[in-house]
């Protein structure tokens, strides 16, 4: 296992974040201007910001006067510390601060856009955006059901994506998300539910664990019942699991939806059916410090789990803490990807040794009343 002090020591080179003021009418200014103002995150990282100089002072002020050092422009090759990308556009885009408008979901899309050019062009390693609003956007012309779909049409990337929650140590994934409830149940078959198995087991592993323990909710209460309450357990989500086992991925399952986070500490990842089935949960165990992660996609991306906070916009009242999260994650997430190109770890996706615990199955085993 590689260790986060033996991955400083192996990478051949820092890795480059891209960061993100989010929706400028909202406390991504002021949440991104306390993470850059710690000189811990521009040591272990190279952090180019998405922003204009006047949008950065302004930031600084609503998070107090907080100091943020930039590197000078002349400083070479993927500047280290932090680099500004001035572009000068700021005031191509009025809107009004603690409003939703078109404004700011555009202005918010052009940064984005500008992030992921980065990307596109090999210049940056993870993408990490402080909140949006999602009303602003629509108004703004994203159609997409979610910014998961959106920078997958931008990347015009086709394979397997979930949007992923993050609460202290405990990841999810989702088999759908963003749909209606009536939706939810044709969509849950053994080929999405084992892609989200999957896909969360890599996620997993590019976060540093090297053979992660996953569990599976059921879609039914009381886990169907043997199919008296519905047959996806028996038709999809066991076979998605057993061909998981096969495969060599610890993964469990499934377990009713009501019970599995009460036996949290036996997985490093829950995947979940349905949005609410796994948010409840995760919101209830870490709103403060929760992150999301744009999982799946050719670049790390994650933001706060939290929104934009309308109510203290400008207040200094603004908690850093899913901020720091979400670019600790996405750091070392690139790290684990450059490290892996440079193939000086392995990826392991099988269970070390085949070994396979059962313990799990016979804690959880039982149904709910």
């Amino acid at each position: 296992m590689v260790s986060a002090i033996d991955t400083q020591t192996l990478l051949p080179r820092r890795p480059r974040i891209a960061v993100t003021l989010g929706d400028p009418s909202g406390i991504g200014g002021e949440v991104i201007a306390k993470l850059l103002s710690n000189p811990a995150n521009s040591e272990r990282a190279d952090i180019v910001l998405l922003a204009d100089l006047s949008e950065l002072d302004s930031a600084r002020l609503d998070a107090g006067g907080v100091k943020v050092t930039i590197s000078p422009e002349s400083s070479g090759d993927a500047a280290h510390g932090i680099q500004i990308l001035d572009d000068n556009s700021a005031n191509q885009y009025p809107y009004t601060m603690g409003e939703v408008s078109q404004a700011s979901g555009a202005r918010s899309i052009h940064q984005l856009k500008r992030a992921l050019k980065l990307v596109q062009a090999g210049e940056i390693d993870a993408i990490v955006f402080a909140p949006l609003n999602k009303s602003s956007l629509k108004l703004a012309g994203m159609t997409e059901e979610d910014e998961l779909r959106w920078f997958a049409n931008q990347l015009d990337f086709k394979g397997a994506t979930s949007e992923i929650n993050i609460a202290g140590q405990l990841w999810t994934a989702r088999v759908t998300s963003h749909i209606g409830i009536e939706e939810v149940a044709q969509r849950i078959t053994k080929e999405s539910t084992l892609k989200a198995i999957e896909l969360l087991h890599r996620l997993r592993w590019e976060s540093g664990t090297e053979s992660p323990r996953l569990g599976v909710c059921a879609l039914n209460p009381h886990n169907g019942e043997n199919g008296a309450f519905g047959r996806q357990e028996i038709d999809h989500i066991r076979p998605a699991v057993e061909a998981a086992r096969e495969a060599g991925l610890n993964v469990q399952g499934p377990f009713p939806c009501d019970t599995i986070f009460l036996k949290r500490q036996h997985f490093d990842g829950i995947v979940t059916m349905y949005h609410d089935q796994g948010q409840i949960a995760m919101k209830l165990l870490s709103f403060d410090g929760g992150v999301t992660v744009q999982g799946g996609l050719p670049v790390p991306v994650a933001t706060p789990a939290h929104g934009t906070a309308f109510d203290i916009v400008g207040k200094n009242l603004a908690s850093v803490t899913s901020m720091q999260n979400a670019f600790d994650v996405a750091v070392t997430m690139a790290e684990r990807r450059i490290l892996k190109e440079a193939r000086l770890v392995p990826e392991t996706l099988s269970v070390k040794n085949g070994a396979r615990s059962e313990t799990v199955v016979e804690v959880l085993s039982t149904s709910c009343c």
